[in-house]
């Protein structure tokens, strides 16, 4: 009688002691659901760029054009929801910046505001980190997706960060306009900012209400295709001659010193990540041996940006250039990507060596490569 007794005690007990964490919790998480006071002393920006009044009867923080960045102050968020309401005036962007630590690195989820009000356009909303001081906007246009955004009215936006996970909500808080599978930032921690003309009210922080995004990187689809070409060797970056494209004295020599990338995600050899950006173009050549069984032809598709010179055993097999905004760039609209061309590449058999030069001046820099198939194929590491 006395052990049941006790294994009900404390049966009662475990159950009342969880009933209080969950209450304890529940108090915590709503000390953390914390409405952010758009009054200038919470606020870093440049003298005469915002103002602090009231739109439409609500408390806002109205940006002016060229301000920059305007930087929450004393707030550190890693993983939680940000949600406000805004109205977009800047006439091309409009952007939030999370895990900010500076100019050069931080998370950014913007809008481009040039696309207002069109259901059919493909690139409303876009997912970019800054790593080393450049926007990878070119390199992950995977991470951007249409929307439906209000120009002249209130949009209320909602940003789920759970670890290395993202989604983002533009007016339907039912359906994500972007889901992020992993945050490509450098840094996983840092405060809240924004850029771009435009009216801010109602922003809410929540730390730590994550709406049960998992908090680990969701799958990458790619990362079972044994046809992406993923682990190169790289020669330091070199800055080309003003006004030259190409020379002969660029190809690599005997001697050339080479350490090992190895692509990330989706394939992407990035760059960037490992050189960071320039004001000058920059160039870098990229090897791979590869072992055939026999004399043979294999279709490689090639994402690159901005320009490529692909060589084959000392020979120039194909050049291309991928500049956004010129009628030389590739689909999709001048991002890198596994869409941007198709070539064949004549094995021999036994040992084959592949070079590709990689130039740059414009945002991020990388490729992606695939073969169609590897059937005789044998990457040499």
């Amino acid at each position: 009688m006395k052990n049941l007794i006790f294994i009900i005690f404390s049966f009662l007990s475990i159950t009342v002691f969880a009933q209080k964490k969950e209450k304890r919790k529940a108090a915590e998480l709503k000390q953390n659901n914390t409405a952010i006071p758009l009054t200038a002393e919470n606020w870093e920006f440049k003298n005469g760029k915002v103002q602090f009044e009231n739109h439409d009867s609500k408390p806002s923080m109205k940006i002016s054009a060229n301000a920059g960045a305007v930087v929450l102050k004393n707030t550190s968020f890693s993983s939680g929801t940000i949600e406000y309401d805004f109205i977009p005036v800047d006439a091309m962007f409009a952007s939030l910046y999370f895990h900010w630590q500076d100019n050069k690195e931080n998370e950014c989820f913007y809008f481009r505001t040039d696309t207002h009000e069109d259901s059919t356009a493909m690139d409303v909303v876009q997912y970019a980190p800054h790593v080393a001081g450049v926007n990878l906007w070119d390199l992950l246009g995977h991470f951007q997706g249409g929307a439906y955004l209000k120009k002249t009215e209130w949009n209320h936006v909602k940003i789920v960060v759970s670890g290395m996970q993202m989604r983002a909500y533009l007016n339907n808080m039912q359906k994500p306009v972007l889901e992020i599978p992993r945050l490509e930032g450098n840094v996983s921690e840092g405060t809240i900012a924004f850029d771009g003309e435009s009216v801010i009210s109602n922003l809410v922080v929540k730390i730590d209400e994550t709406e049960n995004l998992p908090a680990v990187a969701g799958v990458d689809l790619t990362a079972h295709d044994p046809r992406y070409l993923r682990d190169w060797q790289v020669s330091q970056p070199f800055e080309t001659p003003s006004n030259i494209d190409f020379g002969y004295d660029f190809i690599p020599k005997p001697d050339q010193k080479w350490e090992t990338i190895a692509a990330e995600r989706m394939g992407l050899v990035n760059l960037t990540r490992k050189f960071g950006g320039s004001e000058k173009r920059r160039m870098v050549w990229l090897k791979l041996n590869v072992d055939s069984k026999s004399d043979q032809k294999k279709k490689i598709n090639l994402g690159f940006s901005d320009e490529v010179w692909v060589m084959l055993n000392g020979r120039f097999l194909y050049t291309d250039k991928n500049s956004y905004g010129r009628p030389m760039m590739k689909a999709p609209f001048g991002r890198c990507s596994i869409e941007n061309s198709s070539f064949l590449i004549p094995f021999k058999a036994g040992k084959n060596e592949i070079l590709v030069g990689v130039a740059n001046d414009f945002f991020g820099w990388g490729i992606v490569a695939r073969l169609e198939d590897m059937k005789g194929i044998t990457v040499i590491k």
